[in-house]
């Protein structure tokens, strides 16, 4: 067991240090997340699954605090409201949850972020298509395959497909991007 403990941990180094080549697409995410919320608008999160825990996790440091004491910044987790989601998914579709949320909430200047290891949810997907047509900046956050690339105004791709080293990663671009922020906007 050991053993096996260790080539996970090695792999999780390796995925990790593929990061390197797509520091350029995380820091140009950042910059859209700053302009936006510079301009007041905010942030909207959505993911399924443990993709759903880190928009919830990502929409929280915003609002509350990363490493700073400092005031609120505007973040939305679209995955938190049972209410909505499950009427959402009863009288329509399990496809709309987001995109029917985008809707109602989303305003030009917003940035609509989706997570998506597969790079394909139909849910995002369709909350991309949503965002876009109202006028808000869209950015995935994905493994190296599916839709999101084309879609997404911008998309940061994680070099590897390995579910779990992909998701790792994915949450450390999220810290990466609410340092960045909070450094920028808060300092």
């Amino acid at each position: 067991m050991q053993n096996r403990i260790e080539a996970i941990i090695n792999q999780s180094i390796e995925q990790h240090q593929r990061l390197h080549a797509i520091s350029a697409q995380i820091a140009a995410a950042a910059e859209l997340m700053i302009e936006a919320l510079e301009q007041g608008g905010k942030i909207m999160f959505a993911g399924n699954g443990g993709s759903a825990a880190d928009a919830q996790h990502l929409a929280a440091e915003l609002v509350n605090r990363f490493l700073l004491n400092r005031r609120p910044l505007a973040g939305l987790a679209l995955t938190t409201d049972t209410s909505n989601l499950t009427s959402i998914a009863n009288d329509f579709s399990f496809e709309e949850i987001f995109s029917k949320q985008v809707e109602a909430l989303g305003r030009p200047g917003d940035v609509f972020f989706g997570i998506s290891t597969s790079g394909s949810s139909a849910n995002i997907v369709r909350a991309v298509a949503a965002a876009r047509a109202a006028g808000l900046v869209t950015i995935g956050l994905t493994g190296l395959k599916g839709s999101l690339q084309a879609l997404c105004d911008h998309c940061i791709c994680v070099p590897g497909d390995y579910t779990p080293r992909v998701q790792e990663c994915h949450i450390l671009i999220g810290h990466m991007l609410c340092e960045l922020i909070e450094e920028r906007l808060c300092a």
